[in-house]
């Protein structure tokens, strides 16, 4: 696989400044039973090649569904000639400087998902989706697996040549009951299809779908005679979960540097940083250590390179509250000076080019030993656990987000159930609210599964490292 492409970079070299050639092969299964019957089985494989080379500071970029060299040979022709039809840039940037990415790397995965049988994984889920069920209230359920395989071969002009192979698997379910009007839901491990890692099948065992279903069932149904959550302006604990939702979309997208350039704009919007900001601005309290980590194990931002060659790396954004560093490629981080890369170029199989996305973007632990300690000491609050729904505008500034459940505090102690809770604010004065984080041992890592971004439209994988967390 990889000596094809080193032989293409061989030819490319004479025509660009710059060139690099992924081929991907995919493998994904997907499983989606709903009220004890199979809804959805698909089973889907891609393979291809994606050819991306740079003329005098323009782009040029094709791909082929075809791994053959002479369909390879055409791509390469067709990416020049993009490039070159496009007007020359009069200053263009030298690409930040990176090492060649030489070598193999393979992910973790104890037990091979794809060794495992059909009949198998399909017992598991009707199981874990039966023990839903048993109330009349329950109107519909829901259980779901996925496993996918992800092949990466990559090789540049500047004698990069290297392989990668990363598995992920996951699982959820969920129930949703109703009654005299009202609908209420409730999901395991977490809503939007459940935890993915990278990681092998082990991962859905672990998850322990059939005995956690009946408390997510009893859990729903309880909800429907919860009492509303007020409005109010007040103390809010978050679990890890929620957390990691909010990293991702006021933290990590805020920080995409193709973003805050404008790159994005048309699309999936700005940002309120700018990169005048890097060093000095205040993005939250002492309290918040933000780091991006493509080398944690089981992230599915998790990789040896990056989609342009760029070694994995532990990068520190936010240190004390203070912004330190943003999510950049090569390109983008030439743009304004920057050294290097932040290693965060990242494209969806072989038919998108590289563009800035997010790695494993974490808040670090704190030193509050447990979640009762985050809440020990609260007179009067709410928890909130498992997202429900989000929301937040193009600069990644103003947001409101639901979660499923919400629990008032009063004391230092958990009260009452509270149905349909919601939080809104602003991301700089939220996060400066921050007041302490859980400890390691409460740490763990979330999976976003479907995060969107770029024309034409990318999905990425991406996980974020969290633990519960309390906002005064």
């Amino acid at each position: 696989m990889l000596a094809d492409l080193i032989e293409l970079m061989g030819a490319a070299a004479v025509g660009c400044d710059y060139a690099d050639v992924r081929r991907v092969v995919t493998l994904r299964e997907a499983i989606t039973v709903r009220n004890g019957r199979v809804e959805r089985l698909a089973t889907v494989e891609t393979d291809g090649i994606g050819v991306r080379v740079r003329v005098q500071g323009a782009w040029g970029f094709a791909a082929t569904s075809d791994p053959a060299p002479a369909a390879a040979q055409a791509s390469l022709a067709r990416a020049l000639a993009t490039a070159q039809a496009q007007p020359a840039v009069s200053r263009a940037i030298p690409l930040a400087p990176a090492p060649p990415a030489r070598g193999d790397w393979t992910g973790p995965c104890e037990h091979d998902p794809f060794a495992l049988s059909l009949e198998a994984k399909l017992e598991l889920l009707l199981h874990a989706e039966e023990a839903l069920r048993g109330d009349l209230r329950i109107a519909r359920t829901g259980a779901d697996c996925v496993s996918e395989r992800t092949i990466r071969a990559f090789a540049s002009t500047e004698g990069a040549a290297c392989t990668q192979t990363a598995t992920a698997c996951g699982a959820g379910l969920f129930a949703v009951a109703v009654h005299d009007g009202e609908l209420q839901v409730r999901s395991y491990p977490a809503a939007h299809g459940g935890s993915v890692l990278g990681a092998g099948w082990e991962h859905v065992e672990a998850l322990d779908l059939a005995g956690q279903a009946p408390r997510v069932a009893e859990e729903a149904l309880a909800l429907l005679d919860a009492p509303e959550c007020p409005a109010q302006v007040t103390t809010v604990v978050l679990d890890g979960e929620q957390v990691a939702l909010q990293l991702h979309e006021s933290v990590g997208h805020a920080l995409e540097l193709d973003r805050i350039l404008g790159a994005e704009t048309s699309y999936a919007g700005t940002s309120w940083v700018a990169p005048s900001d890097l060093g000095i601005l205040r993005y939250g309290s002492e309290a918040m250590n933000v780091t991006a980590d493509a080398t944690l194990p089981h992230g599915l931002g998790s990789f040896a390179w990056d989609d342009e060659g760029v070694a994995a790396a532990r990068l520190a954004l936010i240190r004390e509250g203070v912004l330190r560093a943003p999510l950049s490629s090569r390109e983008s981080a030439a743009e304004i000076g920057l050294e290097a890369s932040g290693g965060c170029a990242r494209a969806d199989g072989y038919a998108r080019q590289p563009i800035v996305r997010m790695t494993n973007v974490s808040l670090e632990p704190g030193e509050a030993a447990s979640l009762d300690e985050l809440i020990a000491d609260v007179d009067e609050g709410l928890y909130l656990e498992t997202n429900r729904s989000w929301s937040i505008d193009d600069r990644r500034l103003h947001f409101q987000f639901a979660t499923e459940v919400g629990r008032e505090i009063h004391g230092g102690r958990l009260g009452r159930l509270l149905r349909n809770p919601s939080y809104a604010g602003v991301t700089p004065s939220f996060w400066g609210s921050l007041h302490c984080v859980a400890g390691p041992r409460e740490w763990r890592l979330h999976g976003v599964s479907d995060c969107g971004k770029g024309e034409p439209g990318q999905l990425m994988r991406v996980s974020h490292g969290a633990a519960p967390a309390r906002f005064d």
